[in-house]
């Protein structure tokens, strides 16, 4: 997939974000690493930290560029754990609806929409996605089954490193603990015959309801020569309320067919 599929995907689906509340506390990383600590013991920390949640409502700050262009946008965010992640841009213009089965979204402007399964997603990342591991990029949780593999570990003033001591066929994959909570700091999936590249960033968390969430996230692809940057700020969420979840797909739209 190039870069414009990016630009529709990248604006609905991984921007159908995440999270913030009413009674947050921004929390930056004030931990110390413990160079004492194996990779075994941070993927323990990083597991248990884990948010449990039934719902989550929130509103989402969205700064997307494309090198030519920039825009800001504030959209909705519903999601129910495990089951539905569930995005509504301004007056419903674009709505984004995913499920464990299924990824559907229509934008009102162009009478547009698509239908289908996480194919197209994993084509995207270079890698085996599905709704858990999306979930889980929302949430500062690892993509992959940390328990999979073994890892070589590395630290910096800030952050613990780990990128597997086996190189991985299709791609490199490098991960970054920051030491106060043990959520990620940054997620890196990287394909460089293709000259492709996702990173996501989480720049601080918050906590809502005694659970971590991120507060500040940022997201960089870059495909070829081109590049897209969304930077998502969190902010008025409220967890396990009683939320709907609307969607309907309008008739007369037409299909979007990716590639």
């Amino acid at each position: 997939m190039k870069i414009a599929v990016w630009k529709q995907i990248m604006t609905g689906v991984l921007a159908a974000g995440l999270l913030v509340s009413c009674s947050s506390t921004r929390i930056l990383a004030e931990g110390k690493i413990d160079q004492k600590l194996t990779a075994g013991k941070i993927i323990r920390n990083h597991l248990a930290a884990d948010v449990n949640f039934k719902t989550l409502n929130s509103r989402l700050g969205i700064e997307y560029s494309d090198g030519s262009s920039e825009q800001s946008v504030n959209v909705s965010l519903r999601m129910k754990r495990d089951e539905v992640i569930w995005l509504s841009a301004p007056l419903g213009v674009i709505k984004v609806y995913i499920t464990p089965e299924r990824v559907s979204f229509y934008n009102k402007l162009n009478n547009e929409f698509f239908e289908g399964d996480f194919s197209y997603l994993s084509n995207l990342l270079g890698s085996e996605i599905d709704f858990k591991k999306l979930q889980n990029l929302l949430l500062g949780q690892a993509i992959i089954d940390l328990k999979e593999r073994r890892y070589e570990i590395g630290y910096t003033a800030t952050a613990y490193e780990l990128k597997p001591r086996m190189p991985l066929e299709l791609y490199k994959l490098f991960l970054t603990f920051e030491p106060t909570y043990f959520k990620m700091a940054s997620q890196q999936l990287a394909r460089p015959e293709q000259k492709r590249l996702m990173e996501v960033r989480y720049t601080s968390y918050q906590k809502i309801q005694g659970e971590i969430l991120p507060d500040q996230v940022h997201i960089a692809a870059i495909d070829q020569d081109e590049r897209i940057t969304i930077g998502i700020t969190y902010k008025q969420v409220e967890l396990n309320k009683d939320l709907r979840f609307p969607y309907r797909i309008p008739s007369g739209y037409n299909p979007i067919a990716f590639k």
